[in-house]
């Protein structure tokens, strides 16, 4: 932007990313490198603390700041509002520590990403798998998997099933999903555990059991209604399809 100081620029788009910025995104804001090189040096206002991200000092300093600045770093030219999952999501236990569910502790941060991608960090595991738009949700700014989609992810990862009961039991208490949508989460893992096929409702009965939540009956009173409005609307949907 003509006019505009450089740390203007860079200052406008890191308010809005928890006082990060790449040296990627200031390039799209017009910062030349001789202008961001200057702004970087010791001392001055840009504290690096990863490898193409920065840090505008005296900013206040947030909460899972250094996922946050991997999270950048999957995709550095791009802003964090304009991400969807195509350029990689928090998930699995990363995704469960900034909800606060469950008890399984972050040992690297782990992301999601929809094409096959390496990246030289120790402290970083990538996941590959494609996300439908409802698996994900903007959380401080970040765009995580969803709590149901989360407790399905760590099943296929062959977590402590208690440990996901934890997370469950959890995620519903504070309302931050449905017990329909984890049943519907839980359905491609039941065989893995002994119970029918595709029974997803008998998975969740059985992991909630391991925690012993006082909640849990209406927790599946609620999952139960959830998955026969499914089956009724997979019905008539099959219906209409075959009359066409």
């Amino acid at each position: 932007m003509i006019g505009v100081p450089p740390l203007d620029l860079i200052a406008s788009i890191a308010e809005d990313q928890w006082g990060l910025v790449t040296r990627r995104q200031a390039e799209r804001l017009g910062v030349t490198r001789k202008a961001f090189e200057g702004l970087s040096a010791p001392g001055r206002p840009l504290v690096r603390i990863a490898s193409g991200v920065y840090r505008m000092a005296g900013a206040p300093l947030a909460e899972h700041l250094a996922l946050k600045a991997a999270w950048l770093q999957l995709e550095p030219s791009v802003f964090a509002y304009e991400r969807t999952f195509e350029q990689g999501v928090v998930s699995h236990r990363s995704a469960a520590a900034v909800f606060r569910i469950g008890h399984l502790p972050e040992q690297s941060h782990e992301f999601t990403v929809s094409r096959r991608r390496q990246t030289r960090r120790t402290d970083v595991k990538l996941h590959l798998r494609r996300y439908e738009a409802t698996d994900c949700s903007r959380n401080q700014g970040l765009l995580l998997t969803r709590p149901a989609r989360i407790a399905g992810d760590l099943l296929a990862d062959r977590e402590d099933p208690g440990a996901v009961g934890h997370l469950i039991a959890d995620a519903l208490r504070h309302d931050l999903d449905q017990p329909g949508a984890m049943a519907r989460a839980l359905i491609p893992h039941a065989l893995n555990f002994g119970l029918r096929r595709r029974d997803g409702l008998a998975l969740l009965r059985w992991l909630l059991e391991l925690v012993g939540d006082p909640a849990m009956d209406t927790w599946l009173r609620t999952a139960r209604i959830a998955l026969q409005v499914d089956d009724r609307e997979n019905y008539l949907r099959s219906r209409r399809t075959s009359n066409e």
